[in-house]
């Protein structure tokens, strides 16, 4: 059965061009070609990867946050109460009116003091600001590495600046040296990724980041068995040259770090240099370099086939995603006008105001001298404080 359900899977009609067979990729005469089995060492290396993440995260970027005076927002923690706990896990972390009326009723408490709780802890599950510099760190000193190995290993190639020569001699191309290595450590990075996802910041794109991990480690783990590297390891680069793979990965994740330690002006400028590079390389060169070559270029010597259409579905649904992820860029952007300066990733699950701050604005007015004041209680500042017991008029009270 397995064998049949192999052989069904690989069949050469589906996968590869016409006249073209598996046994024309075997090794001979000294040349190394990929195979598909080759892929599964990156299952180790990607658990590899994620110890040496933590281990990164927890003895080189935590005591770098401290040193560079990131502070975690001080939470007061929610009041134990099984009933609103139960709702909270079961049915929802945002209920209803209606909802907050009865569970309020339930508990005998106020529908603000019920609030209050929610809010609390919906706070208690956000993740602290030291725990997002540490993820952004390892992710700023992975990508900087990858960009400096692989600009190692691929610049001299020609097809990296042209990307319709990845279909020259397609594909009898053999494996060069130190591309597998580049390519499996691609493979395992994007592996580690969705490993690490439930431990990870959870952000309002998260499905949209679980399709795009999904969809990367199908499209290397296709490529590669097609003997398609050149066309893949082309596709990061993504154009005329390869600083743009830097600046794709790094300033992102540098401009979170500045903006966790609130060097606004850093973070502006960082922002301001992805947007526009993503959005030339993303939405102009995307589709005019890489997918013009596959849909067009790619059949120039041989006809349609299945891994033809399958490999184009896969990059109409990462450049779905980059329309997608502009679009969320734009929002920041338009922020980013209105109010002089980077806020927050509109990504990001905005931690909330606990209820106490609001309770009080609300329940001690302000005076018109600016001086807040409880119910029933003196106030702190003001003339009055200072006047010990005298009236603003200079008169005292009778007694």
């Amino acid at each position: 059965m397995w064998s049949s359900l192999n052989d069904w899977l690989w069949n050469e009609r589906l996968w590869l061009p016409a006249n073209i067979s598996w046994a024309q990729l075997e090794d001979h005469d000294g040349l190394v070609f990929p195979h598909p089995q080759d892929t599964l060492m990156a299952v180790p290396l990607a658990l590899a990867l994620v110890v040496v993440r933590f281990t990164f995260e927890r003895f080189v970027a935590l005591p770098l946050s401290r040193w560079l005076g990131v502070r975690n927002q001080i939470r007061r923690p929610a009041d134990p109460n099984a009933t609103l706990e139960k709702h909270y896990l079961m049915k929802g972390r945002e209920p209803t009116e209606s909802q907050m009326n009865l569970l309020a009723t339930q508990c005998g408490l106020t529908l603000r003091q019920t609030q209050c709780w929610f809010r609390r802890r919906r706070n208690q599950d956000r993740p602290c600001l030291t725990k997002k510099f540490c993820e952004s760190s390892w992710k700023f000193v992975f990508y900087l590495c990858c960009f400096v190995c692989g600009t190692m290993v691929l610049y001299h190639e020609s097809w990296l600046w042209t990307p319709v020569k990845c279909w020259e001699n397609y594909p009898h191309q053999p494996l060069k040296p130190g591309l597998y290595h580049w390519y499996l450590l691609e493979l395992s990075f994007y592996i580690s990724l969705l490993m690490t996802l439930p431990f990870d910041t959870k952000r309002k794109d998260f499905k949209e980041q679980v399709i795009h991990h999904f969809v990367t480690i199908i499209l290397i783990s296709f490529s590669y068995s097609l003997n398609l590297l050149p066309w893949n390891e082309a596709l990061p680069f993504l154009g005329p040259a390869p600083p743009t793979s830097i600046s794709l990965c790094c300033p992102p994740q540098a401009s979170k770090l500045f903006n966790y330690m609130h060097w606004r002006r850093m973070c502006d400028t960082l922002f301001i240099i992805f947007s526009l590079v993503f959005f030339y390389t993303r939405l102009v060169l995307f589709p005019t370099r890489i997918l013009y070559t596959t849909f067009f270029e790619s059949i120039g010597n041989f006809s349609p086939f299945f891994g033809y259409y399958f490999l184009n579905i896969l990059l109409v649904i990462l450049q779905l995603l980059h329309v997608f992820w502009s679009w969320l860029i734009l929002c920041m952007i338009y922020s980013f006008i209105k109010k002089g300066q980077m806020e927050k990733d509109v990504r990001s699950d905005v931690e909330e105001l606990d209820s106490s701050d609001g309770e009080a604005a609300e329940e001690c007015p302000q005076m018109k001298n600016g001086a807040a004041q409880r119910p029933g209680a003196a106030p702190t500042d003001g003339p009055r404080s200072r006047a010990a017991g005298r009236m603003v008029n200079r008169h005292t009270p009778a007694t």
